[in-house]
C-alpha cells in the first residue's frame, strides 16, 4: 500500500518467499538470525494450516507475516517485483498489479478498499494481466468470484470518477 495505493498505518509486513513449507526450518533459522520471535507456540501447526510464519520485531512491535508459495502466479510476482530504495537499501515491491490481485484474493473489506485506491492511483495499470490471474486463481477451492469482486471495484471506480 506504501508504494501503489493510499498509505496507512499498518503495523505489519508481509513478505512472500518464494520457498514452500518444506523450507520451513531454514527460514525459522532466518528468522532467529535476524532477531525476530516467532509468535505462535506451535509454528510448525500454524504454518501447516495457514502457510504463514508470523513473527514479531519486539523492539518496533511490526509483525511480520512471511508468507510461503505454492503456487505459480505467487513465484511470477516474485520474479516482477521491482526495488524502491529506502533509506538508501533497495526493497523488493510488488506491483500494483500483484498487490491488486492479492488484496482481491484477501476478500476482505479493508483488502478491497486498498485495491480500489490502488486502481485509482493507478488507472493505466494492466487490467488483462490481473484478470488473467484472478481467472486462474478463481480455480483454487473457496476462491470463485474473485474476477467479479475485481470487475465490481473497477465499476465503483469509474462510477466515482
Amino acid at each position: 500500500m506504501l508504494l501503489h495505493g493510499l498509505p496507512r498505518m499498518t503495523k505489519d509486513i508481509d513478505i512472500t518467499l518464494g520457498v514452500d513449507t518444506q523450507d520451513l526450518d531454514r527460514v525459522v533459522k532466518c528468522v532467529a538470525a535476524i532477531r525476530l520471535e516467532i509468535i505462535p507456540d506451535h509454528f510448525e501447526s500454524f504454518v501447516e494450516k495457514t502457510f504463514v510464519l508470523p513473527a514479531l520485531h519486539k523492539e518496533s512491535g511490526i509483525r511480520i507475516d512471511f508468507i510461503f508459495s505454492f503456487i505459480s502466479y505467487e513465484r511470477q510476482a516474485i520474479d516482477k517485483a521491482k526495488p524502491v530504495l529506502l533509506n538508501g537499501e533497495p526493497v523488493m515491491f510488488a506491483s500494483a498489479e500483484d498487490v491488486i490481485i492479492h488484496k482481491c484474493f484477501a476478500g476482505r473489506p479493508r483488502d478491497l478498499e486498498d485495491a480500489r485506491s490502488i486502481i485509482i492511483k493507478n488507472p493505466d495499470f494492466d487490467q488483462a494481466y490481473v484478470r488473467r490471474w484472478l481467472k486462474e486463481l478463481e480455480l483454487l477451492p473457496e476462491r470463485a468470484g474473485l474476477g467479479r469482486a475485481f470487475e465490481d471495484l473497477l465499476a465503483l471506480v469509474k462510477r466515482a470518477s
